[in-house]
């Protein structure tokens, strides 16, 4: 990959770009962090001094040392995001699908709030000047606006988002600093002392559970940050985070200033924003705008994230087959339609059945923190693949399973107010995950190989054998054997019983996606010459599997070295050089109805029949031409021929 190579550079573009993919989710916390902790308490030094400083040591521990710092190295060829990360342990450890499933679906359930709440932060912000608008209406129009301009690529507008997050974090550190000024003391506010103050205090409503809770708001994009790693290089991301933090921090603490300026009230921030109170009067309307053209860069961001995410996890065999569309030229751009629409009409229903940022806080963050605690999980396998000394991945893993245990405590609280919705939603999506990875290993169980050698002079006569009438000049199958000294026996029950299939050559091509994200290799196995030939793609997880037009490439180079005659052998053809026709069969495996699965195994299976009805065939999957292309559906047989007991009556 050459731009790969770019990408790692720290260059302006790379810092640009980075501003504009990255940092939406964290960029635009501010809107919503002090409403969630100040909520409905009266204001008090001890909480503002003490939720600044939780704000500041939260960025300082979660984003910066564990994203920015640690987790930023678990790069798998330049390449981020929690399945590139499960892709280079997995050799570790069976066990590790299990946090790397988890985490995928709490990404993907998170990819249903965020839009909702940071759109509608950025729009309630017109209740200050009109204080009867209806927002919801608004908000459910940019959300269904944003969803519709996705099949078309985000490339043109992406050139955008750098320069527009640009003058997002600037003004949100100059407003920030306009209202420092007027009380510089507020820095003291840093001090971890006031968060631990803040914890402790035994305060009228100051629940430290709920707090934390709200606290955790601030940092709940830092998952991002990694999953973008391939779009934008380690150093560029380290570099703009500098900045993007120094305007977050500057921000709240201008906040801050002005919530202790109404130090003893008790106000309805969903009307008094902080945010929006520290804008002078003039700039509000130009502010809210900003506000919402950052919310939608933001979603943007997440529902980019959420189709590279499905498509890592269709190729590692972890979602049913769907259709992924490149809409344009640039790297790592692609559209999911079906995803797409769901979130679509997931984040549409959070609106309607939330109504207001407010009651969303209480929806948001549970199913991050799952995520977190999940990368934390395989970061720590990383560190120890890496030969890390043990005390050191120990160490890691303890502090961050406390902090983020804590966060995990501090939005369980919010269980009863909305929590429940995403995790709900991310428990479906598990559902979905660990039916298609187990009914694979079940269906595996009862495919039998066999040894091919023992059918090379059987396949040679038959392809010579003129008696029987020819079904194609070249016969391609998909195999999924392994080695290549094995193949299905449906295979050649297909070839030999099914309807003897005599063909010129044999091709068997075998699809392994390895953990490299970008790596396009393949081998040929001549084991017949000219009669039985195999080839093995190795692609990784992030390459498209255009199996025809890969194959139909390896068959040119072939031809051209002279390994292989594809010139049709019938006689009128061939005088004129004819290439011959080629036919794929796809051989669908039908687990035939059994007793023999557990209650829990038949679920499985049940579920999995239902996924399969929704998902793209295997030949569409692979993008063989359908014109050219047999199924043939044999069952699996679950009980052997032998082991049924039938007497003859005379």
């Amino acid at each position: 990959m050459s731009n790969h190579k770019d990408l790692q550079k720290l260059t302006a573009a790379g810092l640009l770009i980075s501003l504009g993919i990255i940092y939406g989710d964290i960029g635009t916390s501010p809107l919503y962090v002090f409403k969630a902790i100040v909520g409905d308490r009266s204001i008090s030094e001890t909480l503002i001094l003490g939720g600044v400083s939780l704000i500041f040591w939260t960025l300082t521990l979660q984003t910066t040392l564990k994203y920015v710092v640690i987790t930023l190295r678990a790069d798998n060829k330049g390449e981020g995001g929690i399945f590139s990360l499960f892709s280079l342990v997995r050799r570790r450890a069976k066990w590790l699908i299990v946090p790397a499933v988890i985490g995928g679906c709490a990404l993907l359930a998170d990819g249903i709030i965020t839009p909702p709440i940071t759109i509608s932060s950025a729009i309630e912000g017109l209740q200050g000047k009109f204080p009867h608008l209806e927002t919801m209406p608004i908000v459910i129009a940019i959300i269904i606006f944003l969803f519709i301009i996705q099949q078309f690529g985000t490339s043109l507008v992406g050139k955008a988002f750098g320069p527009m997050m640009f003058i997002w974090f600037t003004m949100m550190g100059i407003l920030g600093l306009s209202f420092i000024f007027k009380s510089p003391t507020i820095f003291r506010a840093l001090n971890p002392y006031y968060a631990f103050q803040l914890l402790t205090s035994h305060a009228p409503h100051a629940h430290p559970l709920v707090i934390i809770g709200a606290v955790f708001l601030c940092t709940t994009g830092a998952e991002a940050l990694y999953s973008d790693l391939g779009h934008c290089g380690r150093k560029n991301i380290q570099i703009s985070w500098i900045y993007v933090k120094t305007c977050l921090v500057l921000n709240y603490l201008g906040q801050a200033v002005w919530l202790l300026q109404h130090n003893g009230q008790q106000m309805d921030l969903n009307l008094h924003n902080p945010f929006y109170e520290i804008m002078p009067e003039w700039f509000l309307i130009y502010g809210i705008g900003i506000a919402t053209v950052a919310a939608v860069i933001a979603s943007q961001a997440l529902i980019s994230g959420s189709f590279t995410l499905i498509a890592e996890a269709v190729r590692l065999n972890l979602w049913p087959k769907v259709r992924i569309n490149y809409p344009s030229e640039q790297k790592g751009q692609l559209y999911v339609p079906s995803v797409n629409w769901l979130l679509c009409a997931g984040c549409v229903g959070v609106v309607l059945l939330f109504k207001e940022s407010a009651n969303m806080e209480a929806a948001y963050g549970l199913s991050i923190t799952v995520a977190m605690l999940m990368t934390t999980i395989l970061v720590a396998n990383f560190l120890r693949r890496k030969k890390l000394p043990t005390y050191i991945v120990a160490i890691f893993l303890v502090v961050y399973l406390l902090i983020e245990g804590t966060f995990l405590a501090g939005n369980l609280v919010k269980f009863v107010h909305g929590g429940w919705f995403t995790l709900s939603v991310g428990l479906f999506l598990f559902t979905i995950m660990w039916t298609w990875h187990t009914a694979r290993r079940i269906r595996n169980r009862y495919v039998k190989f066999i040894e091919i050698e023992d059918y090379f002079s059987i396949l040679k006569e038959l392809s010579d054998d003129e008696t029987v009438p020819k079904y194609a000049s070249q016969l391609v199958y998909l195999t999924s054997a392994n080695f290549n000294s094995e193949i299905e026996s449906k295979i050649i029950y297909s070839i030999l019983q099914k309807q003897p299939k005599r063909a010129d050559v044999y091709w068997l091509v075998h699809v392994d996606v390895v953990d490299e994200p970008y790596k396009k290799e393949y081998e040929v196995d001549v084991l017949v010459p000219n009669k039985l030939i195999r080839i093995d793609f190795k692609l990784g997880f992030r390459v498209e599997q255009q199996i025809n037009l890969l194959f139909r490439k390896v068959v040119e180079d072939l031809v051209k070295k002279g390994e292989v005659d594809i010139t049709s052998r019938y006689k009128s053809l061939n005088r004129h050089k004819i290439v011959g026709d080629f036919r794929f069969v796809v051989i669908e495996k039908v687990l035939s109805r059994s007793h023999n699965l557990s209650f829990y195994e038949s679920f499985v299976m049940g579920y999995y029949k239902i996924l399969k009805k929704i998902s793209l065939s295997e030949e569409r999957g692979f993008g063989l031409d359908l014109s050219f292309v047999t199924v043939e559906k044999v069952p699996l047989m679950l009980a052997a021929p032998e082991t049924v007991e039938i007497h003859r009556v005379h």
